[in-house]
């Protein structure tokens, strides 16, 4: 077995090199709180003759 005490430069160099561990980041500074814009009615509502704007199928255009 070797003996503790030889592995001290060892363990002197790892510390000069790598030093200590980070500090801790807290929760709060990595979440960014935005607030959600408010919803535009005109795109949110409902509209029927819109539908066929965005819905294209010639099984429905002839009626099938």
């Amino acid at each position: 077995m070797s003996d503790p005490g030889t592995n001290k430069p060892a363990s002197e160099v790892r510390r000069a090199r790598f030093g200590a561990l980070p500090e801790r980041v807290a929760f709060a500074d990595m979440v960014e709180d935005k607030p959600v814009p408010s919803s535009h009615r005109a795109v949110d509502a409902y509209d029927p003759d819109g539908l066929a704007v965005r819905f294209s199928c010639l099984a429905a255009d002839l009626g099938l």
